[in-house]
């Protein structure tokens, strides 16, 4: 029988099992001690809990990216999931446990994911905007295959980055297809590119965190930067229209200045971009939260969607691909 993993507790049930530390918050609580409040996690899902009046050994002993075992019990607190802690260890040699085997990892193989992006650079025909990809890429090779997309909202798991970046461009040649007068060299080095800078924002899979850099500037800012010094290694004119407009298609994609983006969507591809980014992000979103919905309910208020829940219908849908 398989061992169980976080999500497969109900609510009010007792938990024991092993875990990886996400992240570790040490904050204060209102009688004036500290508390860690913390994200567990393991390939099902990720789950918070609070240790109260942690001492300094504890706050030392438990930090992001360790394997513990918790025991403890799942409950429900303003609709949303958490463990309320009975006891805490660090993982010893001797039970064999690997922090990068409780990391939810991407659906498809890195090497899939790979020859996935190798097509869609072939198939940016502008010379230009074709090197600067290729150039970026190469340079965050490792980490772009790696990274989460995000560290809690959406894709925040291994290899995370590159699978948004390949369903973008799925939805992309859709689109595309169906509109011919997009055009689709720039719409394919901008969706390549956009999310880019979170190989410098973020700090990897494991316990993901910002940097100083991700803090200051953030993605956005930090891949434009990349674009700029792409073009002073290969001698292209950063200022010329066509390095404007692929410029301009990452500046905006967040879609407005509220959300993040420099400027606003001022071109066709620019926009389209925008809501590719915004549609695949919410799909995952959803597809992460209503896994974890019983049907028949409502899901916990999702934040990066405006706080609204969704419910999960009990009646079935037949799927003509698997039927």
């Amino acid at each position: 029988m398989a061992e169980k993993k976080l999500f497969d507790y109900q609510n009010n049930e007792n938990v024991a099992l092993f875990v990886v530390v996400k992240g570790a918050e040490v904050r204060l609580a209102k009688n004036g001690k500290k508390f860690i409040a913390f994200t567990f996690e393991d390939s099902s899902g990720q789950i918070t809990a609070k240790f109260w009046d942690a001492s300094e050994t504890d706050i030392t002993s438990f930090q992001a990216g360790k394997v513990v075992y918790l025991t403890g019990k799942r409950e429900l607190y303003q609709g949303k999931p958490q463990i309320k802690l009975f006891k805490l260890r660090l993982a010893q040699e001797a039970d064999h446990q690997t922090a990068t085997d409780f990391l939810p990892k991407a659906p498809l193989s890195k090497s899939d994911l790979e020859q996935e992006i190798n097509q869609a650079v072939f198939a940016i025909t502008n010379p230009n905007w074709n090197r600067i990809v290729r150039w970026i890429l190469q340079r965050h090779q490792t980490e772009f295959f790696d990274y989460p997309a995000a560290k809690t909202n959406h894709h925040a798991f291994e290899g995370g980055l590159a699978f948004h970046t390949v369903t973008m461009l799925h939805l992309a040649q859709a689109i595309c297809a169906e509109y011919s007068f997009i055009k689709q060299p720039l719409l394919y080095a901008g969706i390549i590119l956009h999310d880019m800078g979170k190989t410098i924002e973020l700090s990897g899979a494991m316990a993901t965190t910002y940097t100083l850099a991700g803090n200051l500037l953030g993605h956005i800012v930090l891949i434009d930067e990349e674009i700029v010094r792409a073009c002073t290694a290969l001698k292209i004119d950063p200022s010329s229209e066509e390095l404007l407009l692929l410029r301009h298609v990452i500046l905006a994609h967040h879609g407005r200045k509220e959300y993040g983006s420099p400027v606003e969507p001022e071109i066709l591809e620019a926009e389209v971009l925008h809501h590719i980014d915004d549609l695949d992000a919410s799909i995952m979103m959803l597809q992460g939260t209503l896994e974890h919905t019983e049907p028949g309910n409502f899901s916990e208020r999702i934040f990066g969607m405006d706080g609204r829940h969704f419910y999960r219908p009990e009646m079935k849908v037949i799927d003509p691909k698997t039927d």
